[in-house]
């Protein structure tokens, strides 16, 4: 799988704006259709993707998993920071597979709930009945 992670336009101005708290909000992962492309000048907030995002069902709840264990990084050497949250999200499949071309994470707690960033698989992956769909190793980089 060739995974690639996009940071949004939108969480480097929610960060200055102090809509975004890495330490005390919620965020959450939700998985994307088949035939989704992030538009990281577009896709500033969940309302602007929840229309590509898998439909609830077979053990996927719309609106995603709640992610945990963030923490922030400051990268001088690299002249960067790096957010990344420890905990896997992951999905049992039940009564069908679950499929996605990506993630999104965004934060649940602000009103207007801002896209942090996109996850994509490179192709569509799946988790058959009863197996369990899980993204790894959450991490994005800011400059």
């Amino acid at each position: 799988m060739a995974v690639t992670s996009t940071v949004s336009n939108k969480i480097k101005y929610a960060l200055n704006t102090k809509k975004i708290d890495f330490s005390a909000d919620t965020f959450k992962m939700c998985l994307m259709d088949t035939g989704f492309s992030f538009d990281k000048d577009a896709h500033h907030y969940y309302s602007d993707i929840s229309a590509s995002e898998i439909a609830s069902g077979n053990g996927y709840t719309t609106g995603g998993a709640t992610m945990a264990g963030v923490s922030v990084t400051e990268d001088d050497t690299n002249d960067r920071t790096t957010v990344a949250w420890s905990t896997n999200p992951s999905w049992t499949a039940s009564g069908g597979a679950i499929s996605a071309i990506g993630a999104i994470i965004y934060d649940d707690t602000a009103t207007d709930k801002p896209i942090v960033g996109y996850i994509s698989f490179g192709t569509t992956e799946s988790a058959v009945d009863t197996k369990i769909f899980t993204v790894q190793t959450v991490v994005f980089r800011t400059a």
